[in-house]
């Protein structure tokens, strides 16, 4: 950070504080060149992140979709809420990780499933049986015997 006085690069902050928000925090500096004093703001960047779709549309991601999803996979099976929300949480806090601004719904359909199966295989078989759209009864046993040979 450089003075506006001098344009030293070398400060030290003397007060820090949340603003009224919580979004960002306010930061006073004492130059060390020249000893005055100067406020700086620091902000969450806030990149939204883009779900390209099968029709190459865009939208915003949203995780409440994410659980939506799972609860209908998961109806009448032992799953908590909390691990629903577990698995939505871990998507979203994979792709912003990533740093990526746009992801395939694809890539999340198959995080989704990857971590379906690992709590329940009821659940991810719904869940893939809709994710994938299968046709007709074979495809169903076919993922069911892949699924088998996989555990």
């Amino acid at each position: 950070m450089r003075c506006p006085f001098c344009s030293c690069e070398e400060s030290k902050v003397v007060d820090s504080r949340s603003t009224d928000d919580n979004n960002t925090i306010r930061r006073r500096r004492e130059c060390l060149g020249c000893g005055k004093r100067y406020t700086t703001y620091e902000k969450i960047e806030d990149i939204p992140i883009l779900v390209v779709k099968k029709d190459l549309t865009r939208e915003n991601f949203n995780k409440e979709k994410i659980i939506n999803g799972l609860i209908i996979a998961c109806q009448k099976r032992p799953i908590s809420r909390k691990q629903i929300e577990d698995i939505a949480d871990y998507i979203e806090k994979t792709i912003s990780n990533g740093m990526l601004t746009e992801v395939q719904s694809k890539y999340i359909g198959e995080m989704i499933m990857d971590k379906l199966k690992e709590v329940d295989e009821v659940a991810y078989v719904r869940f893939a049986s809709v994710y994938r759209q299968f046709k007709d009864i074979n495809t169903f046993l076919e993922e069911i015997k892949n699924l088998m040979t996989t555990s």
